[in-house]
Protein backbone atom coordinates (compact mmCIF):
# COMPACT_ATOMS: atom_id res chain seq x y z
CA UNK A 1 0.00 0.00 0.00
CA UNK A 2 2.88 2.32 0.86
CA UNK A 3 4.19 1.74 -2.60
CA UNK A 4 1.40 2.40 -4.50
CA UNK A 5 0.87 5.59 -2.43
CA UNK A 6 4.14 7.01 -3.64
CA UNK A 7 3.75 5.55 -7.16
CA UNK A 8 0.40 7.27 -7.58
CA UNK A 9 1.64 10.58 -5.61
CA UNK A 10 4.97 10.64 -7.79
CA UNK A 11 2.71 10.20 -11.10
CA UNK A 12 0.29 12.81 -10.45
CA UNK A 13 3.00 15.39 -9.53
CA UNK A 14 5.34 15.02 -12.26
CA UNK A 15 2.21 15.10 -14.81
CA UNK A 16 1.71 19.12 -12.92
CA UNK A 17 5.41 19.87 -13.09
CA UNK A 18 6.11 18.90 -16.06
CA UNK A 19 3.14 20.82 -17.57
CA UNK A 20 4.31 23.90 -16.05
CA UNK A 21 7.81 23.15 -17.47
CA UNK A 22 5.78 23.22 -20.65
CA UNK A 23 5.51 26.91 -20.80
CA UNK A 24 8.34 27.29 -21.72
CA UNK A 25 10.49 26.18 -24.86
CA UNK A 26 14.50 25.65 -24.73
CA UNK A 27 16.77 25.05 -27.27
CA UNK A 28 19.29 21.76 -26.47
CA UNK A 29 21.96 20.12 -28.67
CA UNK A 30 20.17 22.27 -31.91
CA UNK A 31 16.64 20.84 -31.32
CA UNK A 32 13.77 23.23 -29.97
CA UNK A 33 12.06 21.32 -26.81
CA UNK A 34 9.49 22.15 -24.62
CA UNK A 35 11.02 21.95 -20.75
CA UNK A 36 8.37 19.82 -19.72
CA UNK A 37 9.82 17.03 -21.51
CA UNK A 38 12.66 16.64 -19.43
CA UNK A 39 10.51 15.35 -16.47
CA UNK A 40 7.44 14.10 -18.04
CA UNK A 41 8.97 10.81 -19.72
CA UNK A 42 8.94 9.70 -15.70
CA UNK A 43 5.09 9.08 -15.74
CA UNK A 44 5.49 6.55 -18.19
CA UNK A 45 7.14 4.11 -16.04
CA UNK A 46 5.38 5.05 -13.08
CA UNK A 47 2.28 4.64 -14.97
CA UNK A 48 3.63 0.70 -15.70
CA UNK A 49 4.10 0.49 -12.26
CA UNK A 50 1.23 1.21 -11.01
CA UNK A 51 -0.60 -0.83 -13.84
CA UNK A 52 1.39 -3.63 -12.91
CA UNK A 53 0.37 -3.14 -8.87
CA UNK A 54 -3.27 -1.90 -9.50
CA UNK A 55 -4.31 -3.45 -12.83
CA UNK A 56 -5.93 -1.64 -15.83
CA UNK A 57 -8.92 -0.13 -13.90
CA UNK A 58 -6.44 1.51 -11.65
CA UNK A 59 -4.15 3.35 -13.85
CA UNK A 60 -7.35 4.06 -15.81
CA UNK A 61 -8.44 5.64 -12.39
CA UNK A 62 -5.03 7.31 -12.02
CA UNK A 63 -4.21 9.09 -15.85
CA UNK A 64 -8.37 10.56 -15.35
CA UNK A 65 -7.25 12.14 -12.26
CA UNK A 66 -3.62 13.52 -12.89
CA UNK A 67 -5.83 15.00 -15.56
CA UNK A 68 -8.14 16.64 -13.83
CA UNK A 69 -5.86 17.77 -11.65
CA UNK A 70 -4.01 19.46 -14.69
CA UNK A 71 -7.44 21.34 -15.38
CA UNK A 72 -7.69 22.14 -12.04
CA UNK A 73 -4.31 23.58 -11.59
CA UNK A 74 -4.41 25.66 -14.80
CA UNK A 75 -7.62 26.81 -13.77
CA UNK A 76 -6.29 27.96 -10.45
CA UNK A 77 -3.52 30.03 -11.73
CA UNK A 78 -5.25 31.73 -14.19
CA UNK A 79 -7.78 33.18 -11.60
CA UNK A 80 -5.79 33.74 -9.27
CA UNK A 81 -3.50 36.04 -12.11
CA UNK A 82 -6.69 38.11 -13.15
CA UNK A 83 -7.49 38.65 -9.15
CA UNK A 84 -6.19 42.43 -8.00
CA UNK A 85 -2.67 42.66 -6.99
CA UNK A 86 -1.71 44.54 -3.93
CA UNK A 87 -0.16 46.96 -5.38
CA UNK A 88 1.94 47.91 -1.92
CA UNK A 89 3.93 44.76 -2.64
CA UNK A 90 3.91 45.73 -6.35
CA UNK A 91 2.06 44.77 -9.53
CA UNK A 92 3.33 41.38 -9.87
CA UNK A 93 3.02 41.00 -13.55
CA UNK A 94 5.73 37.69 -13.42
CA UNK A 95 3.00 36.01 -11.72
CA UNK A 96 0.84 36.11 -15.28
CA UNK A 97 3.44 36.41 -17.27
CA UNK A 98 5.10 32.97 -15.80
CA UNK A 99 1.84 31.01 -14.05
CA UNK A 100 -1.03 32.23 -16.10
CA UNK A 101 -1.72 29.18 -18.56
CA UNK A 102 -2.03 29.71 -22.37
CA UNK A 103 -5.28 27.47 -22.86
CA UNK A 104 -3.72 25.93 -25.75
CA UNK A 105 -0.75 24.54 -24.17
CA UNK A 106 -3.00 23.13 -21.28
CA UNK A 107 -5.66 21.36 -23.89
CA UNK A 108 -3.07 19.83 -25.23
CA UNK A 109 -0.95 18.93 -22.65
CA UNK A 110 -4.18 16.89 -21.17
CA UNK A 111 -5.59 15.32 -25.11
CA UNK A 112 -2.04 14.37 -25.21
CA UNK A 113 -1.81 12.85 -21.87
CA UNK A 114 -5.20 11.26 -21.54
CA UNK A 115 -5.27 9.34 -24.89
CA UNK A 116 -1.78 8.45 -24.90
CA UNK A 117 -1.49 7.16 -21.45
CA UNK A 118 -4.85 5.35 -22.10
CA UNK A 119 -3.49 3.95 -25.13
CA UNK A 120 -0.46 2.35 -23.56
CA UNK A 121 -2.53 0.94 -20.64
CA UNK A 122 -4.23 -1.18 -23.51
CA UNK A 123 -1.27 -2.28 -25.09
CA UNK A 124 0.43 -2.59 -22.06
CA UNK A 125 -2.25 -4.93 -20.62
CA UNK A 126 -3.20 -7.16 -23.91
CA UNK A 127 0.56 -7.68 -24.02
CA UNK A 128 0.81 -9.26 -21.33
CA UNK A 129 -2.71 -11.33 -21.87
CA UNK A 130 -1.70 -12.53 -25.41
CA UNK A 131 1.97 -12.40 -25.90
CA UNK A 132 3.42 -12.83 -22.64
CA UNK A 133 3.24 -12.63 -19.32
CA UNK A 134 6.65 -12.86 -18.34
CA UNK A 135 9.47 -10.56 -20.00
CA UNK A 136 8.17 -7.86 -18.38
CA UNK A 137 10.67 -5.13 -19.89
CA UNK A 138 8.89 -6.31 -23.04
CA UNK A 139 5.56 -4.95 -21.97
CA UNK A 140 7.10 -1.90 -21.00
CA UNK A 141 9.06 -1.34 -24.01
CA UNK A 142 6.23 -2.25 -26.65
CA UNK A 143 3.37 -0.44 -25.25
CA UNK A 144 5.69 2.83 -24.75
CA UNK A 145 7.04 2.44 -28.72
CA UNK A 146 3.55 3.25 -29.40
CA UNK A 147 2.27 6.00 -26.61
CA UNK A 148 5.72 7.90 -27.44
CA UNK A 149 5.35 9.17 -30.56
CA UNK A 150 1.51 9.36 -30.15
CA UNK A 151 2.01 11.48 -27.30
CA UNK A 152 4.39 14.01 -28.88
CA UNK A 153 2.50 13.89 -32.06
CA UNK A 154 -0.99 15.01 -30.45
CA UNK A 155 0.91 17.49 -28.36
CA UNK A 156 2.69 18.97 -30.58
CA UNK A 157 0.64 19.77 -33.16
CA UNK A 158 -2.44 20.78 -30.69
CA UNK A 159 0.23 23.30 -29.11
CA UNK A 160 1.97 24.38 -31.97
CA UNK A 161 0.85 23.67 -35.17
CA UNK A 162 -0.43 27.18 -37.29
CA UNK A 163 1.79 28.97 -34.32
CA UNK A 164 5.56 27.67 -35.48
CA UNK A 165 6.72 26.90 -38.62
CA UNK A 166 6.93 23.35 -39.42
CA UNK A 167 10.17 22.55 -39.05
CA UNK A 168 10.02 24.37 -35.72
CA UNK A 169 7.10 21.80 -34.45
CA UNK A 170 8.75 18.83 -36.00
CA UNK A 171 11.97 19.75 -34.25
CA UNK A 172 9.95 19.64 -31.08
CA UNK A 173 8.25 16.16 -31.94
CA UNK A 174 11.19 14.53 -32.84
CA UNK A 175 13.65 16.18 -29.76
CA UNK A 176 10.35 15.04 -27.28
CA UNK A 177 10.23 11.55 -28.73
CA UNK A 178 13.79 11.16 -28.75
CA UNK A 179 14.45 12.35 -24.85
CA UNK A 180 11.23 10.04 -24.32
CA UNK A 181 12.65 6.93 -25.60
CA UNK A 182 16.04 7.68 -23.66
CA UNK A 183 14.51 7.96 -20.41
CA UNK A 184 12.48 4.70 -21.00
CA UNK A 185 15.41 2.79 -21.08
CA UNK A 186 17.01 4.03 -18.50
CA UNK A 187 14.13 3.62 -16.07
CA UNK A 188 13.11 0.21 -17.83
CA UNK A 189 14.48 -2.25 -15.02
CA UNK A 190 12.27 -0.52 -12.61
CA UNK A 191 9.07 -2.35 -13.73
CA UNK A 192 10.89 -5.23 -11.57
CA UNK A 193 10.67 -3.18 -8.07
CA UNK A 194 7.05 -3.67 -7.95
CA UNK A 195 4.83 -7.00 -7.70
CA UNK A 196 2.07 -8.07 -9.75
CA UNK A 197 -1.49 -7.51 -8.75
CA UNK A 198 -2.95 -10.48 -9.75
CA UNK A 199 0.13 -12.34 -8.07
CA UNK A 200 1.79 -11.51 -4.76
CA UNK A 201 4.26 -14.01 -5.00
CA UNK A 202 5.69 -13.05 -8.55
CA UNK A 203 9.40 -12.37 -8.34
CA UNK A 204 11.50 -10.00 -10.44
CA UNK A 205 13.48 -12.85 -11.77
CA UNK A 206 11.40 -13.10 -15.19
CA UNK A 207 13.77 -11.46 -17.45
Amino acid sequence: MNAIVILVASYIALQIFSDVGSLRIVMLGGMSIDAGTFIYPLTFTLRDMVHKTMGKQGARLMIITAAGFNLLMAGYFWVVSILPPDLGVGAQAEFGQVLAPLWRLVFASIVAEVISELTDTEIYSMWKKKVTSKHQWSRVLVSNAVSIPLDSFIFCWIAFGGLFEAAVVWSIFFSNTIIKFATTLVTLPAIYLVKEKDDTQATTSNC
